[in-house]
């Protein structure tokens, strides 16, 4: 079964290494980066625990109460959906603007409300944690002047000791940004 939102098509093949937007659609979103290894693994984690919760609603199921096999099966459910919106955060482009996609909120920002795309330095959360460290952020300036989170840093799930991965996707988003944006 393909799962689209694992991977970022042809974005890191030898042929299209050169090719800003490697991408054949521009329509659809995208995310021009893979998810990284603490994202996976945390999403691993969730889908692991939602296994044992539903082996003990069968357990359950067997015994004869149902009404705790269905409490078990609604919390495998949230952990399983938690999971897999686990694996969709992150900053997503196509030609209509870009996507900022967080755990409980969806951002999009159409390229002719951006004034610039760029990668700056300041403090960002570790993790998503609220510790926070000297590190990089990918933001988009809006022409309104409002404010919006960074779509990307260097000590988020999907890059913390990963800096060639992180100016990769950084530089994959900024290229869509200057491809598609007007003005």
């Amino acid at each position: 079964m393909p799962l689209p939102f694992l991977t970022a098509d042809r974005a890191f093949d030898a042929d299209a290494a050169d090719i800003a937007l490697p991408f054949d659609d521009h329509d659809s979103w995208r995310r021009p980066y893979r998810p990284g290894p603490w994202r996976v693994a945390a999403a691993a984690t969730l889908l692991l625990l939602a296994s044992f919760v539903l082996l003990a609603a069968m357990i359950i199921t067997f015994a004869g109460s149902l009404s705790g096999a269905s409490v078990c099966f609604a919390l495998a459910a949230v952990a399983i959906a938690g999971a897999l919106r686990l694996l969709r955060v992150g900053a997503w482009v196509s030609r209509h603007g870009v996507r900022r996609v967080g755990f409980f909120r969806t951002t999009t920002v159409r390229w002719e409300d951006t004034a610039a795309v760029r990668t700056v330095q300041q403090p960002v959360k570790w993790l998503g944690l609220p510790r926070t460290v000297q590190g990089q952020a990918l933001t988009v300036v809006r022409r309104s002047g409002e404010p919006l989170a960074p779509l990307v840093t260097d000590h988020n799930a999907d890059f913390l000791a990963r800096g060639e991965a992180f100016e990769r996707a950084t530089d994959s988003i900024e290229a869509w940004g200057d491809e598609y944006r007007t003005g």
